[in-house]
């Protein structure tokens, strides 16, 4: 059954999580072609049978909310009723799955051989797959994963054959329907494609919609896509998209679906396949076009080694009971279903915090290993520590994290000492150990000469690969983190100023983080409550007081935030010296247009700006150089 809570405040510690399995144990014991040619008899949602492709393209272009859409573009456009039918059977023909079985088994055996050389373990939670399989055959199921690497969506379909669940259907980006053969490959396997961005195209919209609520209403297999819409190039959470999420719920607020089930899932990793890629992007390199040779090229990673990976299954959420009290459903009656309707402010609001609580199950619910502790504090001291204060201050945080409800994958009967030292041997690439002494560095270097320049570049994505571990931890640091800035920056200890001030930097860092809207009073406390419970400060009925002991987490916390902080700082100081420039140069006119997108462009910048700083405070002092970041959408900053 879909659980009737999408989030209650609740004990951290006290968190009851499941036990996991390693799905590729047994698969290192038996025949991988034996296995991919099993007997496959996944249990269907009211026991149908999935529908052949030709059926369901003809059920959508025969639907009536499609040819209500066609007869709407014919009368704007003046084209015949039949040439605009003709581009909706296009478009769905480009964007169309074919699934077939023999291209999944096909799929199942070289992943099969390829996982086992990748990851040392792959872990999933017995009872989440339960949960799943007695959630399929109630309602329609929508599978949402994180998306921290392309690995995500191939891990999730071959999970799924492994227990005998029904493949799923995945939203991908046209991207790869541009690789010769894998992009049919994947089209086979259940993939089917969408443009990053339809603009105004109606036509194109209205296909997607309805294809998507066609798979949806018939329950012929679970859709999958992520809510972030893409990839995490940092490893944080990025804000939720709320398109998809509408189209899945629709049916359910017409009254075509008594309920749709939600399955938030938390993929983690070990040590990310694209973790120098991602650095690089960020640093300005042009991301590199997904192409079938590029995948040739990449096979070097098969000999790397890339440690343990878990997927964790939530519980269902219910959209019904998500519903309940916040959409009148009413509405929907007021015009005939298939005459679209463009959602209401009420339905926006509800859409954007279910999207931001279902990304925070997703991140409580990620599995961290000891190596995000480890770059958390080698960030932290950019001139490197000693191995022994490196053990005894992980061993330290490993303890506050642990009180902050972290999901820590932490061996049972190993020293901390060792833990370390099998952590520093796989990110080896990432620092040096020298005498004792860990240090981020460039270990794997070519030993030639370098300019000053790419040897502040190469310092740079070293940093930003660190970065990109340590940011999987912020969640659990996040809220006492502004709490203590809070208690810092207020200069006052009465309870009512702390708060405001908290406030204040939660609103800031609304974009940044996943904070869910209106949770600002629970989120304040909750930091009240950790940090109470941990003995760093004392909450009384008009004051907040830090206790004796309490300065060397606070201080530990405020350092987590201070990266964000510069990084917003540095904004605004940089765009307000652009206007005047602009000012000078173009005049007033040119100043009031600049003004009028300013506060909108620096949100878009901070987390740039946040990596400038990161890389220049890792950066030796006597380096010089002109570092460009990469800024989407034709933004370039420099520092």
């Amino acid at each position: 059954m879909a659980s009737r809570a999408l989030y209650s405040p609740r004990h951290p510690v006290l968190k009851k999580r499941d036990d996991f399995e390693d799905v590729l144990e047994e698969r290192r014991r038996s025949s991988d072609l034996r296995y991919a040619l099993r007997c496959y008899t996944p249990t269907l949602y009211k026991g149908l049978v999935p529908c052949k492709v030709s059926m369901l393209k003809s059920i959508v272009l025969q639907s009536d909310h499609l040819q209500c859409v066609i007869k709407q573009v014919s009368s704007e456009s003046g084209d015949s009723t039949e040439c605009v039918a003709e581009e909706a059977s296009l478009i769905l023909d480009e964007m169309a799955h074919r699934m077939q079985l023999s291209t999944v088994r096909f799929f199942v055996f070289t992943l099969s051989k390829a996982f086992k050389r990748l990851f040392r373990s792959v872990c999933v939670n017995e009872e989440g797959i339960q949960r799943l399989q007695q959630a399929v055959q109630e309602h329609p199921v929508v599978l949402l994963p994180s998306h921290r690497s392309y690995m995500d969506f191939l891990m999730m379909s071959y999970l799924l054959y492994m227990f005998d669940l029904p493949l799923p259907v995945i939203a991908a980006g046209m991207d790869f329907m541009s690789m010769k053969f894998i992009g049919e490959m994947l089209r086979m396997s259940g993939a089917f494609f969408i443009r990053r961005s339809f603009g105004g195209d109606k036509l194109y919209w209205a296909v997607f919609s309805e294809y998507v609520k066609t798979m949806l209403r018939k329950g012929y297999a679970p859709i999958e896509f992520f809510l972030e819409g893409t990839r995490s190039r940092t490893c944080k959470s990025l804000t939720p998209k709320t398109g998809l999420l509408n189209i899945v719920m629709e049916p359910f607020f017409k009254g075509e679906l008594f309920d749709v089930s939600l399955v938030p899932v938390s993929i983690s990793y070990e040590r990310v396949l694209e973790e120098s890629l991602y650095a690089r992007e960020l640093l300005g390199v042009p991301k590199p076009k997904e192409s079938t040779s590029g995948l040739l090229k990449a096979r070097r990673v098969l000999s790397e080694d890339y440690g343990s990976m878990h997927v964790y299954f939530g519980h269902p959420v219910s959209v019904r009971s998500l519903a309940e009290g916040k959409i009148k459903r009413s509405q929907y009656n007021l015009l005939p279903r298939y005459i679209p309707q463009k959602p209401s402010v009420d339905t926006h609001e509800f859409l954007n915090d279910a999207a931001f609580r279902l990304v925070r199950i997703q991140e409580e619910n990620m599995v961290l290993k000891p190596w995000v502790l480890i770059a958390t504090l080698l960030l932290q001291n950019p001139d490197g520590m000693d191995l022994s204060s490196l053990t005894e201050q992980t061993d330290w945080l490993r303890h506050l994290a642990l009180a902050f409800g972290a999901f820590l994958d932490w061996p049972d009967h190993e020293a901390c000492s060792e833990v370390i030292s099998c952590s520093l041997a796989l990110h080896r690439r990432l620092l040096s150990v020298s005498a004792g002494h860990v240090q981020l560095s460039v270990t794997d270097a070519p030993q030639v000469e370098t300019t000053p320049e790419e040897a502040v570049f190469q310092r740079a994505v070293v940093v930003l690969s660190c970065a990109s571990y340590r940011n999987q931890i912020l969640h659990v640091f996040l809220r006492p983190a502004l709490l203590a800035v809070a208690m810092q920056s207020a200069n006052s200890s009465r309870k009512d100023d702390i708060y405001n001030c908290f406030n204040f930097l939660r609103n800031m860092f609304s974009n940044e983080f996943i904070l869910c809207p209106g949770d600002s009073v629970q989120d304040f406390e909750e930091a009240c409550y950790l940090l109470m419970k941990r003995g760093v400060l004392q909450v009384l009925e008009h004051e907040i007081v830090m206790s004796a002991s309490g300065q060397s987490t606070l201080a530990f916390l405020c350092s987590v935030l201070e990266p964000f902080l510069q990084g917003y700082q540095v904004t605004p100081y940089t765009q307000c010296a652009n206007v005047h420039y602009c000012a000078k140069v173009w005049g007033s006119v040119f100043l009031s247009f600049f003004l009028s997108f300013f506060l909108s462009f620096c949100i878009k910048l901070t987390m740039y700006s946040v990596i400038v700083v990161y890389v220049c405070s890792h950066l030796p002092l006597k380096s010089t150089c002109t570092a460009h970041v990469y800024i989407p959408n034709t933004y370039y900053a420099r520092a």
